[in-house]
């Protein structure tokens, strides 16, 4: 892993759409987590344009990660912002031709630092596939601790498979 890589999370833009529509329309990724229908272009075409970009009014944001040259090389999200609690949850998806290069940790690094400095979160969390072992390693190694062992948590249509709740306690910063 690349710990010098340099990343830029910024709002979803119009030009975006093709690459929410694939990422929200890849099959693959369907057993990661809680979408399991097709989106269309005019569904996401309109979650772009009404997104308030407040988290504290849709309880979500969604951020495009782009590497040093400008290209877009994934999406990051945080989603079921609890500000009661100080919580929410993370997910992310680099694209297949820009993984294994540092983005993955550049991005939840960064996505950490804002969830502390700007949102005052006391924790974030995610929920891995017992199975994906590069998400468990990428976890592991950005301070984030298994906490449960859930059962049959996830459905691909033909298995369950458990998944794992990991979290990561956020220092205050003053």
């Amino acid at each position: 892993m690349n710990t010098d890589t340099k990343i830029r999370l910024r709002a979803l833009e119009p030009e975006d759409l093709e690459l929410l529509y694939a990422i929200e329309n890849d099959v693959s990724l369907w057993g990661v987590g809680i979408t399991n229908v097709p989106y269309s272009r005019y569904t996401l075409h309109d979650y772009i344009a009404n997104a308030s970009n407040d988290i504290y009014v849709d309880r979500q944001v969604r951020l495009i990660v782009e590497n040093e040259e400008g290209q877009t090389v994934g999406i990051v999200d945080v989603v079921n912002f609890d500000p009661q609690h100080q919580r929410a949850e993370l997910g992310i998806v680099i694209m297949n031709n820009h993984r294994r290069q540092g983005y993955a940790s550049a991005a939840v690094n960064e996505l950490v630092g804002y969830a502390q400095r700007i949102l005052h979160l006391h924790q974030i969390y995610v929920f891995v596939d017992i199975r994906n072992e590069a998400a468990k390693n990428l976890f592991n190694s950005l301070a984030f601790s298994e906490s449960a062992r859930l059962k049959d948590w996830l459905f691909d249509g033909k298995e369950y498979r458990d998944a794992l709740l990991m979290q990561r306690i956020l220092q205050i910063l003053t």
